[in-house]
Formats: C-alpha cells, structure tokens, sequence
C-alpha cells in the first residue's frame, strides 16, 4: 500500500512534493509493481487515485489560486474591448466618410449656431437646407442596409417609408406651428417630384447604361399604385370641388368633416394595400421573378453584401432621424423669412425646394437600382413613395392636425390637385407598357420642369378662414 500512501499525501507539502517532482517516473512504476499483488479491489483503488499525478496536482493548485484564470478573462475583455472599438470606427467610418456629399453635414450645426446668434432666416433657412441632404441621403443608405436582412418586399417598404420620414418630420413641425397651407403643398411637392423627377432620372440613367437593351418592369405592381394613387386624387379632389362650388351643408365645416372621414377611409386602404402587397401577393412583387434567368444571373454576379450590422443599421436610422427632426424645426421656422429675403413665393419653396431635399434619399436610391438594371426596386421606391404619401402621408398628417386642433383639411386648392391630377395620368400612360427608356425618363423630368415653373409664378388666392402663410 505505499504506491497508495505516496499519492495521497497532502499538495501543499513541499519537501515530498519536490521528492514526486524529481522522480515521477519511478514512482509510478513503483507503486504499480508493489499493487500487482493486491486483489480487484485494491487495484481498482489504485486506479482511481493513479488520476492524482504532479501533473493534475499542479493544475489543481493554478486552478486554486485562479492564475491562469485571471490571465484569459483579462486577455479575452482587452480582445473584446478592441474588437468594439474597432467595430465601432469601421461603422462610423462606412457612415460618415464614405459618401462625398457628407461634406454638407457641418451645414446642420451652422444654422443653428447662426440662428442663436444672428437670426438671420434666409442664411438658416439655406444652411438647413443643405445639412437635411446628407442626412435624408445617409438615411436612404441605412435602410439599404437593414434590406439586405429583410428581403427585397420589405426593404421596398422600407425604402419608401424611411425616405419619407424627411417629409412627414417637417410636415408634422409646420403643423404644430399653424402652416397649413406648407404642409399641404410639401406634401403634394414631395408625391410630385417622386413621379415626375425621381422616376424620371432613373429611367433616364437606366436607360443611358443599358441603351441597347430595353429595361422591364413588373406591370402588376404599377397598375395597383396607379389605381391607388388615382384614389388619392378622388380623396383629395371632392373637398376641393366642394368648396370651390360653395355647395357645402355646413359652410366650413363640412369641407372638414369630409377630409376626415375621407383620410380614415385613405389609411384603411393603405392599411390593405399593405397586407396585400407584403402577404398575398408577395411572388408577384419579388424583382427577380418577373425578369427571367438572365436577372438572376447579374444579381447573383453583385454580390452585394451588407457593409454594417442589422442593429447598427438600426441604430443610425435612429440618430439620423432625430438629427433630421432638430434640423427641420429650425427649417421651417425659417421659411417665411428666406421667401422675403430672397423674394420667392412660398409655394415654390414648399412645392419645389423642400420636396428635393427630402427626396434625395429616394433620388440617389433609384437611379443607382436602375443603374444595375433593378426597375422594380426604382420603381418601388419612386412609385410606391408616392402612393405611400398621398394614401398615408396626407391623411396621416389629417388625423394629427384633428388631434392637435389644427384645421388640416384635404382641400389643396384646385391648381394643385388638377398638377397632381394630371401628374398622376402622365406617369400611368409612361407605365402601362412595362418598359422603360432613356426618352420617358427625359419626357418625366420636363414635365417636372413644368411644374416648378408653373408654382413659381403661382401665388395662393385669399380663402375666407384660413390664413396664409
């Protein structure tokens, strides 16, 4: 039993320990020669404390004192702290540093440091305006981002919802401050410029890029935005007749009680249009399926992947968006100031200045999805950002002016719903066929030319109740 005696002896006795230590070897072969005699039972005994060699007894007390213990979690939170800190410059660098037009983003804070300080409007007004475009454009470029880990319906939607987050920001502000009339025209400037400038250009450049080939889009989703743009056309255009007419019941009031009920109907649509779209008809709107093997074969040949992470997508969609909130505060603010200065009519600034600035997200997005021969995705994001506004935008901005006490009606006057009117027949006709071209992108953006002539010579007649701005 001295081979078991030896290997029981305490770990913290030093002078045997050195004796193990110095002939570990012997002492193994030792004690198995002086157990071979022993029963079953004795060697199973020797078996089990056999596992009790220098090795393990040396490990036991590393393990006891938590050396080596120590050492891993410290090297593990330093890998750990420098894998974040480099994830998070990567980041900011992907987001900030990687788009040239981020050289406007210091416009932001010089207005409003020259709004505290010299309250100068057209000069807050102008830098405001500047330091919105990086951000709606960065904006654009988040929710691209959070695309690639929702699918190409979803990041459709997703486009189009982000891209006018810019608009119903400073509709929501011009509400609060009592201007009406710039919300509604902002509005209708904004559905504007996403038919008539934004899917112009991408057809344009898609068809300069491919100029030997003829791009395709599904029909099926621009006859349904068609249709519900049409709608908004009919919501907006009978409290304008109604009033024009001076056929009302109630004189002021049901021009009011009409928009509401009308902009409740307009959301539940928006509200199935929704599920149709994302649910029941979700094959029928994914790009690939609709142009054939040859599509499948460039998208795969991209390969695109994401440059940030889902949540730190997220998150930047976060910043910017209240960054974009701060900023328009400041903007609309300055509005009246910047028409005086400058001498422009105000319905060419809500119409025309304030749309592009907001579109710009959508403008970049589409033109680069036609550029890589993705119509659908141009025209999800152009199309569906107008059917998104005048079915969502509007009425939306309808319910919160109930809300809030302000009289925000449907009745945009009737030189803006006939140019909404006919904006909306135009671009049916260009869509109807399912192909596109670099002469209907030009023929879009003359038209959009048109149209901002024809609001910088326009000038809202008086209206008895409401106050213009």
């Amino acid at each position: 039993m001295a081979g078991k005696v030896r290997f029981s002896l305490d770990p913290h006795s030093s002078p045997q320990m050195d004796k193990i230590n110095e002939k570990p070897q012997l002492a193994i072969v030792h004690s198995h020669l002086e157990m071979g005699s022993l029963d079953g039972r004795a060697e199973h005994e020797f078996e089990d404390e056999s596992l009790v060699t220098p090795v393990n007894l040396s490990r036991r007390s590393h393990g006891l004192n938590g050396g080596y213990h120590g050492s891993f979690s410290t090297a593990e939170q330093a890998t750990s702290v420098r894998t974040l800190n480099d994830s998070l410059w990567r980041t900011l660098k992907v987001v900030l540093f990687t788009s040239k037009i981020n050289i406007l983003m210091p416009c932001g804070p010089l207005a409003v440091f020259i709004h505290h300080s010299f309250a100068d409007k057209g000069w807050v007004f102008f830098l405001s305006l500047l330091g919105i475009i990086p951000l709606a454009e960065r904006l654009g470029f988040a929710t691209e981002q959070l695309a690639f880990f929702t699918g190409p319906t979803v990041g459709g939607l997703l486009n189009a919802t982000f891209g006018n987050a810019t608009e119903l920001i400073i509709s929501i502000h011009a509400l609060k401050g009592g201007m009406i009339r710039v919300v509604q025209q902002s509005l209708l400037g904004s559905i504007l410029s996403n038919m008539l400038l934004v899917l112009g250009c991408a057809f344009f450049s898609g068809g300069i890029v491919f100029l030997k080939k003829e791009q395709v889009f599904d029909k099926a989703a621009a006859v349904v935005n068609s249709g519900l743009l049409l709608m908004a056309v009919m919501g907006l255009l009978f409290p304008a007749v109604l009033h024009s007419t001076h056929s009302e019941v109630h004189y002021g009031k049901s021009e009011l009680a009409l928009s509401r009920f009308s902009s409740c109907i307009m959301l539940v649509a928006y509200a199935s249009y929704l599920v149709f779209q994302l649910k029941d008809q979700r094959d029928s709107y994914d790009p690939v399926s609709e142009e054939g093997c040859q599509n499948e074969g460039s998208t795969d040949d991209d390969d695109e992947v994401a440059e940030i992470s889902k949540w730190e997508a997220i998150t930047w969609l976060a910043i910017l968006t209240v960054w974009i909130s701060v900023l328009s505060d400041y903007l609309v603010d300055a509005i009246q100031g910047a028409s005086v200065a400058w001498n422009i009519p105000v319905a060419f600034i809500s119409v025309i200045l304030l749309p592009i600035v907001g579109n710009a997200a959508e403008h970049a997005s589409a033109i680069i999805f036609a550029m890589k021969d993705k119509l659908d995705i141009s025209l999800g994001v152009a199309i569906g950002s107008s059917t998104q506004i005048s079915m969502f935008g509007i009425p939306f901005c309808v319910v919160v002016g109930w809300i809030m006490g302000q009289p925000m009606d449907l009745n945009f006057q009737l030189f803006e719903t006939a140019t909404l009117f006919i904006t909306v027949l135009v671009v049916a006709f260009m869509l109807q066929e399912g192909t596109s071209n670099y002469f209907k992108g030009l023929m879009l953006m003359l038209c959009y030319l048109i149209v901002a002539a024809s609001f910088f010579v326009h000038v809202d007649p008086p209206v008895d109740g409401k106050k213009q701005p």
